[in-house]
């Protein structure tokens, strides 16, 4: 185990060790991935019985090159970076808990005290940094054990450890899903049990996990056991709403839970963007809200589209997911999500084409990417005639992009040009003529260039009876 602690700021922590005479020990998630032979985050936490503070401004003086420490004196903690690396500092504790309270009551403790508050036996196996047991592994809850079954297990009664932490019973299903293991069947259970103890647990705690679920390798897995327990229904209840199918006079529609989360998975499949996933995740939000039985044609989701882009802020709002432009990332790949998939049902016109790059902009190419993620037909022949369809819009969108610059469009001439060409003031002819030279672009009557556009707008100003007054 020696060879494998090779940075050398271990070989300080073990000197500073030996010279304050405080034991030291690297533990938790570094540990865990250094024995999964997985990459490993760039955090390193230890615990050393005594002041991690002190211990703290002692690694950083030896390690020398002026490094800052960042201390929190309320929670015994302190942090320094030394080349990418984050490493904190903490002194051994033991916690106690409030069953109204997310905040412990903490104490000094032993490095037992601190590996029984761990999460998950995985999360307590602790690395002896002391020259003379240096690389020992402190396992007490046979962590390495529960890492080759793949098996998420509490180290102490997980009633307990849930109750205490509530957050924690998210985590179980984020370990679950990112590291494809299986959560220890007490474990489950008492998920089910405490999961409404989650109502004590701030939502941007709630976000984060739920992000690192979303951002897993195959994060269906994560939601479909968040749903099982009850979780998701308390955090997320929009998506568990998509659960179930109904079928009249002999006519079903598909779960568009379980689609979701196929569509989900096949965009994790080709990206890592955080904000596709969730657009994934919202694209058929508002089915539920727009389901309706129409005889002779069966069920309609008129305007899920549209209604879903207008429940994305709502739903970022009360998740605590960020209200800035990735949200109306989120929103415009919701409400535009049916447009490739309408242009491969028909035929391909440069104009249908045009007015997706310029209602798309820069996100066309993402956009193309869920929408190819959207086909899950059990039909093979219908899959197939989609995905040669989407084949036949990309090489459109690549060819009339080239050709007419529709991406992140902006008018070839300005406002500020009609006014000064007609001598009239903000007004609604002013819009009028840009509207109808965006057209005339959209619809190919003229090309994407400043010549044409004026003198298209000469044109429509006349039709409006506007007379030129600058040539």
């Amino acid at each position: 185990m020696t060879t494998s602690l090779n940075n050398p700021v271990f070989g300080v922590i073990s000197a500073v060790s030996e010279s304050l005479g405080q034991p030291a020990f690297v533990i938790g998630g570094f540990v865990r991935d250094l024995l999964l032979k997985r990459d490993h985050k760039q955090d390193i936490d230890i615990v050393v019985l005594g002041s991690g503070i002190d211990f703290a401004y002692a690694v950083a003086e030896k390690l020398g090159e002026n490094i800052p420490v960042k201390f929190f004196r309320n929670f015994g903690t302190a942090m320094i970076s030394y080349h990418g690396w984050k490493i904190e500092f903490v002194g051994a504790r033991k916690e106690s808990y409030r069953s109204s309270s997310r905040k412990p009551v903490v104490e000094d403790g032993t490095l037992e005290d601190d590996q029984n508050r761990r999460d998950f036996t995985i999360n307590a196996m602790a690395l002896d940094l002391r020259p003379d047991s240096f690389g020992r592994l402190v396992d007490p809850f046979h962590g390495v054990e529960d890492l080759e079954r793949k098996l998420i297990r509490t180290p102490l009664d997980p009633d307990i450890t849930f109750s205490d932490d509530p957050l924690r019973m998210m985590r179980a299903i984020r370990f679950a899903t990112q590291l494809d293991f299986i959560i220890d069947p007490a474990c489950y259970q008492a998920i089910s049990r405490n999961a409404s103890r989650l109502e004590i647990v701030s939502q941007e705690r709630i976000a984060d996990e739920l992000n690192l679920i979303v951002a897993s390798p195959k994060p269906s897995r994560g939601f479909v056991l968040l749903e099982e327990t009850g979780i998701l229904n308390m955090v997320f209840p929009e998506m568990v709403d998509l659960k179930g199918s109904e079928i009249i006079d002999g006519r079903g529609h598909k779960d568009n839970f379980f689609h979701t989360l196929t569509v989900l998975d096949n965009v994790a499949e080709v990206s890592d963007n955080l904000w596709l996933r969730w657009a994934a995740i919202l694209h058929d939000i508002a089915k539920p809200l727009t389901k309706k039985f129409v005889p002779g044609t069966g069920w309609t989701f008129h305007a899920h589209d549209f209604k879903g882009a207008r429940m994305v802020p709502r739903i970022f709002r009360r998740l605590r997911l960020p209200m800035n432009e990735k949200m109306k990332y989120v929103e415009k790949m919701v409400l535009l999500h049916l447009r490739p998939i309408a242009l491969a049902e028909d035929i391909v016109t440069d104009s249908a084409v045009r007015r997706l790059l310029f209602d798309a902009g820069d996100e066309v190419d993402d956009l193309m990417c869920l929408c190819e993620a959207d086909i899950t037909s059990k039909n093979p022949e219908k899959v197939k005639k989609y995905l040669e369809n989407f084949v036949i819009v990309r090489r459109k969108l690549k060819e009339i992009e080239e050709k007419d610059r529709l991406r992140n469009w902006q008018p070839p001439v300005s406002g500020e040009l009609i006014m000064t060409t007609f001598g009239i003031p903000p007004s609604k002819e002013v819009g009028m003529i840009k509207d109808a030279i965006r057209e005339a672009i959209l619809e190919g009557e003229i090309p994407n260039e400043f010549e044409a556009a004026r003198e298209f707008m000469m044109t429509q100003g006349e039709k409006l009876g506007l007379k030129r007054i600058v040539e």
